[in-house]
């Protein structure tokens, strides 16, 4: 009983903050949503690029469920999963991510808490893991990333907050 617990909130908690990293582009042009806000060069766009490859990592080839996205092997990932390349569309990235939540929604949903997965490039003895040391980091990961966003719009108009309904003027 904890267990589907435990699985089901973890899940329902990645849904409401995949949501809300999406949110973080809404109402922006083209331009606001790709442009470096840090000195790393980090945007709006790279990051929900980004969090869509985690999660189609995760989910996917940990658990010998590999995406139907096309992925470059993890050895050779080079970082350009942080950013939007020139010839990528707002909405091929926004899909991209849809898509990936839809593989990931099913490969949760149909293994147990404890099921079995394997993360090479964790270090040993880590290595061998379960979905919910898997669901526990994704959404670790979706958190820390939604929150950049969160710092980066209220940056740049004062948008702040999970959902449109949460938000407060500026003071």
């Amino acid at each position: 009983m904890i267990d589907d617990f435990a699985k089901d909130n973890l899940h329902g908690r990645l849904r409401r903050d995949r949501a809300t990293l999406l949110w973080k582009l809404d109402d922006l042009s083209e331009y606001d949503a790709r442009r470096p806000l840090t000195a790393t060069g980090t945007n709006l766009l790279g990051l929900v690029k980004h969090v869509a490859t985690v999660e189609a990592r995760y989910f996917g080839e940990v658990f010998d469920r590999p995406s139907p996205e096309p992925l470059c092997r993890w050895q050779d990932s080079d970082g350009s999963d942080q950013w939007a390349a020139e010839d990528e569309t707002r909405e091929e990235i926004i899909a991209f991510y849809r898509r990936t939540w839809e593989h990931a929604d099913a490969t949760i949903g149909k293994l147990s808490i404890d099921a079995p997965g394997h993360v090479p490039w964790w270090p040993e003895p880590y290595t061998h893991t379960n979905l919910f040391a898997v669901l526990v980091h994704v959404l670790g990961e979706t958190i820390r990333h939604t929150g950049q966003a969160d710092i980066l719009r209220e940056g740049m108009d004062g948008r702040t907050g999970l959902r449109p309904e949460q938000e407060q003027p500026i003071d």
